[in-house]
């Protein structure tokens, strides 16, 4: 309870006609005085009942309201509450609250508007706008309303104000016609100087470009089918044959050993085909891009190349290399809590995460391994893009995954030689000069990797996920087409190499 509120309380009900008022009158205290010899014991009550009822008065006469706390106040401006007496209706006033209080001044004046700078501001031209009111100051950083600090002295405020807006005035003034002239004429210059070197820049550039992008020169009867390509910029058209001119270059210094395996104490070849049998039915279980498989097979032989691998850690490499492949090729790559999952918990996330170091260390971070999809699909456009062709030359493709023997041939050799096993498949026509010239292999150099594949399609089922996977619908049954193709015809092409090889 607070301090100043007396412990007991007179609770009066004004409304209630039997109780008497505790307010003291004139009438009743004359009545009191004359009263006071006859009746003796009836003046102690009344002053014991007065003397309760001044329990609600202050100390100069006023009637002492009730206290009310700060929250129930709810004007911010001083009251003086005023209560009417019953017979001569006097008003009487009486204390304040809290918030009324708290409301006077305490000793701590505050400036007076004269001093303030407000006056000043008010009389400001109309045609300076909000936003130099707000302009920030500089060096500050601080993108809001600078606050001017005020100074006690008017006067100092005031000059400080006034030559503000002067400066701001000045600003807003319209300028004179030979200060406008006089712009317009050294804009107009400097313009022309700059029309003038970019025309010159211009001429100079389109000389250079016409030098360096001569047209290749083509053999004869091979149509340019790049230009058809002019109008879209996703097809480079303009450097389309540099860039594979470059892959071709490049895919020679990221191919694996051919004879890795016989470093190896704990591998071999067959170990290789069922890791990689598995890891293409994780990589269609997460529908990943087809350039993710070929990297991933990439990263394992380059690795076991120049590292030592026990058996047990095998499998450990091969989700470690799908893991980093899908980072590299994919927009949204499996979590490595996926692959720890297909992995049927055998790794750990943070063994499969050190992995990943150790094996990107191995390779020095180069991952700029050319995709034989690329340059499939570059072939597929001297093939008018048939369908039929291609899909059969995607299985026959990823039959370089599985196959150890493939490792020796660049990508850009296996891309040609399955799109010209699938085009004898098929009967499309002899591998022309057109061909020839977009693949970068003519018949003869193809030889040798065609061999492989149709040796590859005569044998036994061994990879039973990658023969399930293209015998579907989708792939327009490839694997099942091709073996029967195979075993139908594959003596008239490996009694030739057994011949052209003296056996």
């Amino acid at each position: 309870m607070p301090a100043g509120r007396p412990r007991q309380r007179v609770l009066t009900n004004e409304n209630d006609e039997n109780v008497g008022t505790t307010r003291v009158t004139r009438a009743k205290a004359a009545a009191l005085t004359t009263t006071k010899d006859s009746n003796a014991g009836d003046p102690p009550k009344k002053a014991l009942q007065s003397k309760k009822s001044t329990n609600a008065l202050g100390t100069n006469g006023t009637l002492q309201t009730r206290k009310r706390p700060a929250l129930g106040d709810v004007s911010n401006v001083p009251k003086n509450d005023v209560t009417e007496s019953k017979a001569g209706k006097k008003p009487v006033p009486t204390k304040s609250g809290l918030v009324s209080k708290a409301a006077q001044p305490t000793g701590i004046t505050k400036a007076s508007r004269t001093n303030s700078t407000r006056s000043v501001l008010g009389a400001k031209d109309k045609n300076v706008g909000s936003s130099e009111l707000k302009r920030p100051a500089s060096g500050s950083g601080v993108s809001g309303p600078v606050t001017k600090k005020r100074n006690t002295s008017s006067t100092s405020t005031a000059k400080s104000v006034v030559l503000e807006v002067d400066d701001e005035d000045s600003e807003n003034i319209v300028p004179n016609k030979q200060t406008s002239k006089a712009t317009v004429s050294v804009e107009i210059e400097k313009t022309v100087h700059v029309e003038e070197s970019i025309k010159i820049s211009g001429a100079r550039y389109s000389d250079e470009t016409e030098e360096l992008n001569e047209p290749a020169t083509l053999p004869p009867d091979v149509p340019d089918l790049d230009t058809q390509d002019h109008d879209d910029p996703l097809m480079v058209s303009d450097y389309v044959v540099e860039i594979f001119d470059y892959l071709r270059e490049l895919e020679r210094t990221t191919m694996a050993n051919a004879d890795y395996m016989d470093v190896q104490t704990e591998l071999e070849w067959k170990m290789r085909g069922i890791l990689v049998d598995w890891l293409l039915e994780v990589h269609t279980r997460f529908r990943l891009l087809p350039e993710t498989l070929f990297l991933a097979v990439n990263i394992i032989d380059r690795f076991l190349s120049s590292k030592i691998v026990q058996l047990d850690r095998l499998q450990l490499v091969g989700v470690t290399a799908m893991f980093i492949a899908s980072k590299y090729e994919e927009v949204l790559s499996p979590h490595v809590t996926n692959f720890r999952h297909v992995a049927d918990d055998g790794f750990s996330e943070e063994e499969i995460l050190s992995a990943e170091r150790f094996v990107l260390a191995a390779l020095n971070y180069d991952l700029s391994y050319p995709n034989p999809m690329n340059f499939l699909r570059r072939i597929s456009k001297a093939d008018n893009y048939d369908i039929q062709t291609r899909t059969l030359g995607k299985y026959l493709l990823e039959i370089s995954c599985l196959d150890h023997r493939f490792i020796a041939h660049p990508p850009s050799e296996v891309a040609a030689a399955a799109m010209y096993l699938a085009r004898i498949v098929l009967d499309r026509g002899e591998w022309d000069a057109t061909l020839a010239h977009y693949a970068g292999y003519t018949e003869e150099e193809l030889t040798p990797c065609f061999h492989l594949m149709v040796d590859y399609l005569r044998s036994p089922v061994v990879h039973e996920a990658f023969f399930k996977k293209y015998a579907s619908k989708k792939f327009m049954k490839a694997s099942i087409v091709l073996r029967q193709w195979a075993k139908k015809w594959h003596h008239l092409y490996l009694n030739e190499d057994r011949a052209s090889n003296g056996s």
